[in-house]
């Protein structure tokens, strides 16, 4: 892990990288209420932040706490479908006042959507794989 970090910098650069920093819960959040606008298709929702499969660090490591998930390149084109079709606007009609009041500003969650959807662009036109990561 301490190798990856010292490349993040390099990769971020280069776009085949991207770090939400201890707000991975709130994004997830906000792609939660996709649901409340009728999207379904096996909760797309799910796929940008903690879609995937486990890949545990050992052969004794509890499988429902890994420090890595692996989302395959089919679940990163669908992550990128739904990222590219889900209205910002919407989530944050929803979300908005629960946000605010956990401090969190509209052009954070912007930024963060905007960027998330760039990142999974770019990774399902490439047709790779997204591993993910959090480092606590």
């Amino acid at each position: 892990m301490s190798d990856a970090w010292e490349d993040h910098g390099d990769e971020y650069a280069a776009g085949v990288t991207w770090s939400i920093n201890k707000g991975w819960d709130s994004v997830n959040d906000l792609y939660a209420a996709a649901d409340a606008l009728g999207t379904d298709a096996g909760e797309p929702w799910t796929l940008p932040i903690y879609g995937g499969r486990p890949v545990p660090h050992g052969t004794d490591a509890d499988p429902s706490d890994p420090p890595l998930m692996l989302l395959e390149p089919a679940g990163v084109s669908e992550a990128a479908r739904f990222l590219a079709a889900v209205s910002f606007d919407e989530l944050w009609s929803i979300t908005g006042p629960r946000f605010s009041a956990r401090g969190w500003s509209r052009e954070e969650l912007l930024a963060h959507h905007r960027n998330l959807r760039g990142f999974y662009g770019r990774a399902a036109s490439a047709g790779h794989a997204v591993a993910k990561a959090v480092w606590a």
